[in-house]
C-alpha cells in the first residue's frame, strides 16, 4: 500500500466515522482534524484502534504525541514510520 493509498483510507475512515452526512471536502491532508472539532479525545482513540488493526501499527510500544494526529498527513507519516505494509 502507498503513502497516497494510506491517506486516501484514513481520509474515509475519517468521513464516514466522524462526518457522516456532512460534507468532508475541507478533509484535505494539512486539515487540523483536532482543532476544527473533527475528532474529540474519544474519536482519537477509535482513531488509534483503527490504525492499529488496519495497519498492525504496534500502539502500545510507540511514544506519540498529539501532533501525531493532527492530519491525516501526520497519521500517514506515523504509520508509514511503524508499519511495514505501507511504501513512500
Amino acid at each position: 500500500m502507498t503513502a497516497q493509498e494510506t491517506a486516501d483510507e484514513i481520509r474515509g475512515f475519517i468521513a464516514a466515522e466522524f462526518l457522516a452526512g456532512e460534507d468532508a471536502s475541507d478533509l484535505t491532508d494539512d486539515f487540523d482534524i483536532v482543532a476544527s472539532g473533527v475528532i474529540d479525545s474519544l474519536g482519537l482513540v477509535r482513531l488509534v484502534s483503527h490504525i492499529a488493526t488496519a495497519y498492525s501499527v504496534p500502539m502500545d510500544g510507540l511514544t506519540i504525541k498529539p501532533d501525531d494526529f493532527r492530519t491525516i498527513a501526520a497519521i500517514t507519516e506515523l504509520i508509514g514510520a511503524h508499519s511495514e505494509s505501507v511504501a513512500a
